[in-house]
């Protein structure tokens, strides 16, 4: 059985991703977005945060997956992931879709 994809890593790259669409059914809001960004910037000297709808396609699949794109400007990823975290599950308790 396949592990379910984590709400949040660290990319290759070092940016921060949050799978938000996979766990809320929704895209994340300008205004939920800006809250993310304010709050890394207690930790961060600069951050920017990218919503991206994504389409992962192959032979045999399609995919669409709305993901939120931190670069972590020069900052420790790893110290921004678990905050990345709390403010995905934050939001989806507030509103969410059920899938």
């Amino acid at each position: 059985m396949q592990d379910p994809a984590p709400i949040a890593f660290v990319a290759d790259d070092g940016d921060v991703r949050v799978n938000f669409g996979i766990f809320a059914g929704r895209e994340a809001t300008a205004a939920e977005i800006e809250a993310l960004a304010r709050e890394l910037l207690g930790h961060a000297q600069s951050v920017t945060v990218v919503a991206e709808h994504r389409f992962l396609v192959d032979r045999d699949t399609e995919a669409s997956v709305h993901q939120i794109r931190v670069e972590a400007g020069g900052s420790n990823a790893a110290a921004l992931l678990p905050i990345a975290e709390r403010w995905a599950w934050a939001c989806i308790a507030e509103r969410h879709t059920e899938l």
